[in-house]
């Protein structure tokens, strides 16, 4: 038993060691002038949105580089030891950078864990940023935690720098903070110890456990129609466990929603609109075709989860190659539709993906444009911002 507690104990540091020491490692990654080399398997292993990446035909796939240029180098080289060791760092001041790059790749108990750090840290100067934070990255524990703590000291945060930062450099995203204030009692809010605790045991794992052996031979002796019928409602669910049974049963990926009276959608199509990161993800894994198009619309799923702002399944989409200068039957981008209906964060992605903020619909309007119109200003600012 010793030696087995020893074994467990030793492993974390012997998986961080194989970081610096660099042997076997097989991809590069670059953040500004910070290069680290790691091994594929486990960027692949602990992040959807690496295996996304690696499991496709894309030029990271092929040249083992990949340009992490949202990310800065103490930042990226914590995420890579999370990856290796599932240990989070307890540098304070880092854990609002890390909790954007692990909301990025996908990589939630690094997630959780920031969040916690969050929590226990609130100041009346960090209370507006940390609640805006946990807003923008879809974080309710945190959110909770923070609103109810700028409730108990309303008038001294919002006469913090803080908060006159975040209402000038982040407007829409105060005024839902704004609204949750009005709406939110500091008894009824969860504390940091139960809503963002990190997960643990087999939940820590990153990788899904391998589909039920027993499930999978039911499902086998159902039609093929039959499954695909269960793989849309499952899409359309989020239900990424039935998804990898399904698949594994020999369901087709690209199984469409045929009703005669609109859009015939993939599966993907179906996991992009309503924004289910870890479906859209076994579906992409499975090979299901990212730039699919609808049958009327001619939409992609990008077209999709950007139109709906889900900026984790734009994120996860363009890391697979989908296309960010697909167009629609009206001529229209992915950007078109993140910035007709001002979804700033999906707009970004698209952005770092290489997005056209200069294409022009059949109409002759840019994304641009269509921000203007709708008064969208944060897309505004962005969309003019070189």
């Amino acid at each position: 038993m010793a030696a087995g507690n020893e074994a467990q104990h030793s492993t974390p540091v012997y998986l961080g060691a194989l970081l610096d020491d660099g042997e076997g490692a097989t991809v590069t990654l670059a953040a500004g002038e910070t290069r680290l080399v790691v091994h594929r398997a486990v960027l692949v292993a602990g992040s959807p949105v690496f295996a996304a990446m690696f499991r496709h035909d894309t030029a990271e796939s092929r040249g083992g580089l990949v340009d992490v240029a949202d990310v800065d180098g103490p930042v990226l080289r914590e995420l890579l030891t999370y990856l290796y060791t599932l240990r989070a760092p307890q540098l304070a001041s880092l854990a609002p950078r890390l909790l954007v790059a692990a909301d990025k790749y996908g990589v939630a108990s690094l997630k959780a864990q920031c969040e916690q750090q969050l929590a226990a840290g609130l100041t009346v100067d960090n209370a507006a940023a940390t609640a805006v934070l946990a807003v923008r990255h879809c974080c309710p524990g945190l959110r909770q935690t923070a609103v109810s703590y700028i409730k108990g000291h309303t008038h001294r945060v919002m006469a913090t720098q803080g908060w006159a930062d975040a209402v000038r450099t982040q407007p829409e995203d105060i005024v839902q903070l704004s609204r949750m204030l009005a709406e939110t009692s500091p008894e009824s809010s969860p504390g940091p110890s139960a809503a963002t605790q990190p997960p643990s045991g087999a939940a820590a794992c990153h990788t899904p456990p391998p589909p039920d052996d027993a499930a999978v031979s039911r499902l086998r002796s159902l039609s093929q129609q039959e499954r695909g019928r269960r793989l849309i409602e499952a899409a359309k669910q989020g239900a990424a466990e039935q998804l990898r049974e399904l698949l594994a049963a020999g369901a087709d990926v690209g199984a469409r929603e045929e009703d005669g009276l609109r859009d015939s959608w993939t599966a993907l199509h179906l996991a992009a609109d309503r924004g289910h990161v870890a479906a859209a993800s076994c579906l992409v894994g499975a090979g299901a075709e990212v730039d699919a198009r609808s049958s009327w619309g001619q939409w992609t799923p990008l077209h999709w989860a950007a139109f709906n702002g889900h900026a984790g399944v734009v994120r996860l989409l363009v890391g697979a190659s989908a296309d960010p200068n697909a167009r629609d039957r009206w001529g229209r981008t992915p950007l078109h539709r993140a910035a007709e209906r001002g979804h700033a964060g999906a707009a970004a992605e698209l952005l770092l993906a290489g997005a056209d903020r200069g294409a022009r619909d059949e109409g002759g309007r840019t994304p641009l444009d269509l921000a203007r119109h709708n008064r969208k200003q944060e897309l505004v600012d962005m969309l003019t911002q070189r």
